[in-house]
């Protein structure tokens, strides 16, 4: 009895294709959705970072040109039909309004200065938006995962133990190929979760820092038009 169950030990397969293709429908599912979500984690933080880059990039350049001393008139023509930055935008937006509320006389239709607040913070909520897309899927999979992969092993699990209760062999060469299949689903659940949760917040936290720096560029130029109309 130990030389058939030594014999079975050794002859049983576990790399990762063996168990994943030993494994029943359902836990193959399970398995083949968490590694699906884990390269949608990777794929999003790898595009999010190259538009972060680009974005602060885009930021510095922009802040330098409008304190430069020039004209923000000139500086409007020059990236009003096509502005390439978030800073551009908000900046369009609101001397885009504040032209709008000249009249031809010269005078200004009252409220000027809460209308252009009103589209900076359109346009900065825009932004917004464009910049935290795809923050939720890193958020929800990173809260899911480990419950989802734990589901495939519980049912990898049972599975294992209704085959020991048809074949009566409790031996560990009987019951360990199965055990092993149901925990590799667990452990795909937390490669995809464990990135997920740690990009989720860095992702995060270089986001709202992006947006804050247009919100104080929103203000900044804010201040520079109450001036004008003081």
């Amino acid at each position: 009895m130990e030389t058939e169950t030594l014999s079975m030990a050794q002859e049983a397969d576990f790399t990762l294709l063996a168990l994943f293709f030993r494994a029943t429908l359902t836990v193959q599912l399970v398995m083949v959705a968490l590694m699906v979500a884990s390269v949608w984690v990777w794929a999003i933080t790898f595009s999010k970072y190259a538009l972060y880059r680009k974005a602060r990039s885009n930021a510095a350049a922009f802040d330098a040109a409008f304190w430069s001393g020039e004209p923000l008139d000139e500086l409007y023509d020059q990236v009003a039909d096509q502005p390439r930055s978030a800073s551009e935008r908000v900046f369009v937006a609101g001397m885009t309004e504040w032209r709008r509320s000249l009249r031809d006389d010269g005078a200004l239709i009252p409220g000027v200065q809460q209308r252009v607040d009103r589209s900076m913070d359109v346009a900065i909520a825009r932004e917004n938006e464009r910049l935290t897309s795809g923050l939720n899927f890193l958020a929800t999979t990173g809260a899911t995962a480990p419950f989802v992969g734990l589901f495939g092993t519980v049912w990898g699990i049972m599975r294992s133990f209704q085959e020991i209760a048809i074949s009566g062999n409790t031996s560990l060469a009987v019951v360990a190929p199965g055990i092993a299949e149901a925990l590799l689903a667990t452990g795909l659940g937390l490669l995809a979760a464990i990135p997920a949760v740690i990009f989720y917040n860095k992702l995060s936290s270089d986001a709202d820092r992006l947006i804050g720096g247009y919100e104080g560029f929103a203000d900044e130029f804010s201040t520079l038009l109450s001036r004008q109309l003081d």
